[in-house]
């Protein structure tokens, strides 16, 4: 197949290419090993190389107290909650025995990252000799986080944890590469990412992203019940991947496949409801805490919440806070679902899952009461095949870069002149953030309603879906440089 060149398809990129001999020619070989896939997991490689040397001084140095994670912007929680959840004692996440929870706070994630986390430390506790863990019980929890095989411990469940997360980055790159068949080189805003080498080892996020990547590969395959598969294993780890959702939703819709949606659905609802299962029966109090935890939460960083909450003396109550982000949403969510209904009528063209999931998941992170710098990999995978211009991109991302460092020169008091407690240069930084998002929405928004502007080519919605059956679909494409599958078309539709 051929493949749309990016020297010769994004002005951003045939302007670099000019160092090294201008854009590719019309008559360019392919090389047999250098594919376009085999290149994109190299540079995936090495950007997480990269986002590992950055968070190196936090985890290798010496001193490593609260100024010098500022100051050095290498902060990761992986770190501070190995001894506090019990990891350490290989303490099962979901156990409701008395005495553990008063040992140990229970963890505050959904069950996805729980089930990561422990089998990280049994790996962690493999590879460090597989210690005593019953003496470790006997240790008051102060004195087992000083104890020096407790910190070298430390080191190596970071390490393998970024094992684990580069793999599922280059997973995620693979897949985003062959969503669309033509266009394998618009993954390379994800390989390329500098929100991934900057975030991507701060929290446990990369496990929903690789699933949502999945979700968008095995969507442009035409495999509903697999999409659905998932979703449910992405929303089991972070909540967001269920919000893809309400994009299937309007696709359908515009294509009439219910049963497509309804077997997405139901397998995205059994998939979840199975892996949250041995948990909530081991301990269904502990499985509770995760949503105590964020319905409880008041307003914290990153978030428009938080500026509001310093600005007002008496700050803003949480049962304010989630009345208020929920209706926003729903209003957000029934605003999507009027554009994509109607986006593309005229001339036959429906949105693509990307660009709805995009738009869905950036409406929930805006109005969120914590929007912490690690969830900028939420919209990454679906921003880099929903708008794949390296301008748009680069628009967006530098928003993103510059709040990760307002938050942590903001948490360093690093902002406060002369000790006056000005905190005005960090709402700065989320409002740029927000400001370069809206931005990429609304790029977004405009090529849905005038396709024309879509990088990703003609895509015209079939006139009859009558005679395709919805589920099984059959084979065909329309435009040598678009799955129509992957873009909202049945491919059985294509004449």
């Amino acid at each position: 197949m051929t493949h749309v060149h990016p020297t010769r398809d994004d002005r951003v990129v045939a302007a670099v290419s000019e160092v090294v001999g201008g854009p590719v020619g019309e008559h360019a070989g392919r090389h047999r090993w250098w594919t376009p896939a085999r290149v994109l997991l190299l540079l995936t490689a090495i950007t997480f190389v990269l986002g590992m040397a950055q968070k190196a001084p936090c985890s290798l140095a010496d001193g490593k107290d609260q100024p010098w994670v500022y100051s050095h912007m290498c902060y990761t929680d992986l770190r501070p909650l190995y001894v506090p959840r019990g990891l350490a004692e290989l303490s099962w996440p979901y156990d409701d025995d008395e005495e553990t929870r008063d040992r140990y706070d229970a963890m505050e994630y959904p069950v996805g990252i729980s089930y990561w986390a422990y089998g990280a430390a049994w790996v962690t506790q493999v590879l460090n000799g597989s210690p005593d863990r019953d003496a470790r019980s006997d240790q008051p929890v102060d004195e087992l986080a000083a104890s020096k095989d407790v910190d070298r411990e430390l080191t190596i469940f970071v390490l393998v944890n970024a094992v684990g997360f580069a793999a599922l980055a280059l997973l995620s790159v693979w897949l985003l590469s062959k969503v669309d068949r033509g266009r394998p080189w618009d993954a390379a805003a994800f390989a390329l990412s500098p929100t991934l080498i900057l975030t991507g080892l701060i929290n446990w996020d990369l496990i929903a992203v690789a699933l949502v990547a999945a979700a968008l590969w095995s969507w442009s395959r035409d495999r509903p019940v697999l999409t659905g598969l998932l979703i449910g294993l992405g929303t089991a780890a972070k909540l967001y991947p269920l919000f893809l959702l309400g994009g299937l939703l309007i696709i359908c819709i515009r294509q009439r496949r219910y049963g497509a949606f309804a077997l997405a659905t139901v397998w995205a609802a059994v998939t979840w409801s199975l892996v949250n299962l041995p948990a909530y029966l081991s301990g269904p109090d502990t499985w509770k805490v995760f949503w105590s935890f964020n319905a409880d939460r008041g307003a914290d960083l990153g978030s428009v919440w938080l500026i509001i909450d310093q600005v007002r003396d008496s700050g803003v109550g949480v049962d304010t806070i989630n009345l208020a982000s929920w209706i926003f949403f729903g209003v957000w969510c029934a605003g999507v679902l009027v554009l994509g209904l109607l986006a593309g009528r005229r001339t036959g063209h429906v949105p693509r899952l990307a660009q709805l999931g995009f738009l869905i998941v950036v409406g929930f992170l805006l109005i969120n009461k914590v929007y912490s710098p690690q969830y900028v990999l939420w919209l990454l995978p679906l921003a880099v095949l929903a708008r794949p211009r390296w301008r748009d991109q680069i628009i967006w991302q530098a928003g993103e870069v510059f709040y990760f460092c307002t938050v942590w020169w903001y948490l360093g008091n690093y902002l406060q002149p002369a000790g006056g407690g000005d905190v005005g240069f960090y709402w700065v930084g989320i409002a740029v953030r927000m400001a370069c998002e809206l931005y990429l929405a609304a790029v977004i928004v405009r090529d849905m309603l005038a396709p024309n502007h879509d990088p990703t080519g003609d895509r015209p919605e079939p006139e009859d879906l009558a005679d395709v059956d919805p589920v099984e679909g059959g084979g065909g494409v329309a435009h040598p440089h678009v799955d129509p599958v992957a873009d909202g078309r049945h491919a059985g539709a294509t004449r």
